[in-house]
């Protein structure tokens, strides 16, 4: 099998070629058919995250040692079966669950594997989807995606399923009566706007510094683009949600977002931060109780969220977001334009 791996950091990706794996026990062999490129493999491939204050958190820290095969949103075709498989059949084409714990600590038993602290995420702990074979250790993180092109239904396992779990997050009540804010208008915040709709909601107003993506959001249907870089986003976002947000979700996570969109909630307000950009902030506590805030942390989301997500999209709520496709050979050229943020929408490789 050929995959396009990790072997430096921040150095570009190089081809490898290794015997194709043969699954065991309850273990399905993927021929890989979409992969595709987030943001969170930028700050796996850099190989640190950014914590604020000068301090950074090194990848190796977290059990991630070149070389390795990124790429956690994965469609791929069934083409092999271990001895104990059930559920899935040669042929059969599936989106991959890749948020896979251990299985045994309460969160795992509570199925919500995204959150254990013994992780075997696929393409961050275990190889990815930049390769032309997956291997995945049991069917049930294998979920039917109907009539999507491998390429739409790629980007849900991430993108989709994280923006999900983060408006599950804000009290269904709020989200049918007031306008949620949505710091970010990349993959994720555009993809936030779609399905904000399918979930009821009254609207999105989207919050971004890039002209280009605040048009892209205005064209998937937000109510409404503000700079985030304007002297006056705040006062602006008090207006457009007339007197203050009672959701917000961050998908870029940088200190100046989480103080604009903290400053944007009006009192009972949740802010909720996805974005791994990183950057500290400091805030009052005093105005903690007094404006009665919640900051919440969403981390991807779990297998049962990015079922129910599919059922929206396979019902034809959720209309596909913008992408585009790139051959695996250009893997690394590909991440780089993401981080150079050069791609609106969705990037997704294809063998």
């Amino acid at each position: 099998m050929k995959s396009y791996d990790v072997v430096e950091f921040r150095g570009p990706l190089q081809l490898t070629e290794r015997p194709t794996p043969k699954p065991a026990g309850t273990e399905v062999l993927l021929r890989t058919l979409a992969a595709g490129v987030c943001h969170s493999d930028i700050h796996i491939w850099e190989g640190e995250y950014d914590l604020g204050g000068g301090r950074k958190l090194n990848v190796r820290e977290r059990g991630m040692t070149p070389p390795f095969t990124m790429g956690h949103e994965i469609v791929g075709e069934v083409v092999a079966l271990g001895p104990e498989a059930e559920g899935v059949r040669i042929g059969d084409r599936r989106l991959v669950h890749p948020w896979i714990g251990c299985g045994e600590c309460v969160v795992c038993r509570k199925g919500e594997e995204q959150l254990c602290l013994r992780p075997r995420f696929l393409g961050v702990h275990k190889p990815g989807g930049y390769a032309d074979h997956v291997l995945v250790p049991h069917a049930r993180y294998l979920v039917d995606f109907g009539g999507l092109t491998p390429e739409q239904a790629a980007p849900y396992a991430c993108s989709g399923v994280t923006t999900y779990g983060a408006l599950k997050k804000i009290d269904p009540a709020v989200r049918e009566s007031e306008p949620v804010v949505l710091i970010g208008a990349g993959g994720l915040g555009l993809m936030a706007i779609t399905i904000l709709k399918a979930m009821g909601g009254r609207g999105a107003i989207s919050v971004d510094i890039d002209p280009r993506k605040r048009e892209a959001a205005l064209k998937t249907g937000a109510i409404a683009a503000i700079d985030g870089s304007a002297p006056n986003a705040s006062i602006q976002l008090q207006a457009a949600t007339k007197g203050g947000a009672y959701g917000v979700i961050d998908f870029v996570g940088s200190g100046a977002t989480a103080r604009l969109g903290t400053d944007a909630l009006a009192k009972g307000g949740r802010y909720i931060i996805v974005g791994l950009f990183g950057g500290e902030i400091t805030l009052s506590t005093l105005f903690l109780p007094w404006r009665a805030i919640a900051i919440q942390g969403s981390y991807v989301g779990s297998l049962g969220e990015l079922k129910e997500l599919m059922t929206l999209v396979k019902a034809g709520k959720v209309p596909p977001m913008p992408l585009t496709r790139h051959p695996l050979s250009e893997a690394s050229a590909t991440l780089q334009k993401l981080h150079k943020g050069e791609v609106i929408g969705r990037a997704v490789l294809t063998p």
